[in-house]
């Protein structure tokens, strides 16, 4: 089934809408708990990891949900208009600034973190299910990512320029009320993405779902080998993107020597680079097979970040924003391509057992996406605290290490590890052209 431009745009309108928050919890959040907010380095780590694994629990039950409930307007659309306005509020919690005690204050940022999160699940696993429903058709299902991919990197941008410019123009000085008023302004526009993504898509299909038990399904899902496969590449991505990502704003505030002014322009040079690899991976999949490429680009992906340990000095400004800007490209190529491929591991999973999963399956990526994003957070957190970092102050040698580490050669041992483990992914458009064709008969 082909899908109109206006359903393309209305399709990445929701994944935009969802990437106001999962960016700034990638680049700003823990600069924000730290440098802002005033939580301690070892609390923002914990803080991190512990709503992250708590999120990651209630991703498969929320998968399994919508695969229970079912309307006239589809399995998956009706989420996205009922927590569109939840949504929007939540935002707005998450980055308030209360001026009370430290302990309450840690306390705040713990409801505030896990309200959102759980708002954040409600909508989102429906919104990467549509994927499946709103076209069979595996071009354009890699097309509708492309568009996707680009409006989350538009997201980047507000996230990286114009938050931080209204947080100046916002707080009249007052980093905590500005940052507060920005990301509100950022929650209620991701209100009217969302019911924008629900008046411009539509399911046209729903797969027969049998009637399985948690169990049954889980045991399902362990058989389906392609699956678990982008299961453990996702956690091993979220660890390399999300530790490179949140050390960013430390590593030009603080390594680069730029202040806060350097902020905005290093973060959004890699957001550059983010929407030409989507641009350039629409493209260069229509002459090259997308799991090769995939996997090539994730191995220049920790060259460059090897090389850029060994390259860049703290005078070097401009070949930092060089090699940030290529790792960001050569990184986010293989996106459009994952998220395409979970529908389609969904179908390897039937043809094998014979038996659907599909609410489970799209669940379980996003535990797999959590879990790496919390021990990420984990990781830079009690990294930051080990070399003695301190909070808008000027590091020490060792501190500065620590981030120069985490911008680069962590993050390149995560990449090096996705670049062997997709060798062993099998499903290309040839191969899912087959399995399509063998469901299609047994379904006749």
């Amino acid at each position: 089934m082909k899908l109109s431009v206006m359903e393309k745009i209305g399709f990445g309108a929701g994944d935009m809408a969802i990437n106001v928050v999962i960016i700034s919890m990638q680049l700003l959040l823990a600069y924000f708990y730290t440098d802002i907010y005033g939580l301690r380095a070892a609390d923002v780590g914990v803080l991190l990891m512990v709503v992250r694994m708590i999120d990651a629990i209630i991703d498969p039950a929320m998968g399994m949900l919508t695969d229970k409930v079912s309307t006239r307007q589809g399995r998956y659309r009706p989420w996205l208009l009922w927590f569109a306005l939840p949504f929007g509020f939540a935002v707005y919690l998450m980055f308030i600034t209360p001026d009370i005690a430290y302990m309450a204050k840690l306390a705040w940022a713990y409801f505030t973190y896990i309200f959102m999160t759980l708002v954040y699940t409600a909508i989102t696993i429906p919104y990467i299910s549509l994927i499946g429903v709103i076209t069979d058709d595996p071009a354009e299902r890699l097309s509708a990512n492309g568009y996707r991919f680009v409006m989350t990197k538009i997201a980047a941008f507000l996230v990286t320029i114009v938050v931080p410019f209204l947080a100046v123009w916002l707080g009249h000085g007052n980093k905590a009320l500005g940052y507060q008023l920005a990301m509100g302004l950022m929650g209620a526009m991701g209100t009217l993405l969302f019911i924008f993504c629900f008046i411009t898509t539509r399911e046209r299909s729903e797969p027969e779902l049998p009637a399985l038990t948690v169990r049954q399904q889980f045991a399902i899902l362990r058989r389906n080998d392609q699956w678990l496969i982008l299961g453990v590449v996702i956690m091993l991505m979220m660890c390399g993107y999300v530790i490179r990502g949140s050390v960013a704003t430390y590593y030009a505030k603080y390594y680069l020597g730029g202040g806060d002014s350097l902020i905005s322009p290093f973060l959004t040079t890699g957001v550059v680079a983010s929407i030409l690899a989507m641009v350039a991976a629409t493209w260069v999949t229509r002459f090259w097979d997308k799991i090769i490429m995939f996997r090539y680009t994730q191995l220049m992906t920790c060259l460059l970040s090897v090389a850029m340990y060994f390259c860049v000095g703290q005078s070097n400004l401009i070949l930092a924003f060089v090699f940030f800007f290529l790792i960001n490209f050569f990184c986010d190529m293989q996106m459009p391509v994952f998220w395409s491929s979970i529908a389609e591991a969904v179908d390897y999973g039937e043809k094998k057992t014979g038996l659907r999963v599909s609410g489970l399956a799209f669940g379980g990526i996003l535990f797999f996406q959590k879990f790496g994003m919390g021990i990420a957070g984990g990781v830079l957190g009690f990294l930051l605290s080990h070399f003695g970092y301190q909070a808008d102050a000027q590091q020490s040698t060792d501190s500065l290490t620590g981030i120069t580490l985490m911008m680069t050669l962590i993050p390149a041992l995560f990449h090096l590890a996705i670049g062997l483990l997709m060798k062993k992914y099998l499903i290309n458009n040839p191969y899912y052209l087959d399995i399509q064709a063998e469901l299609a008969q047994r379904r006749a």
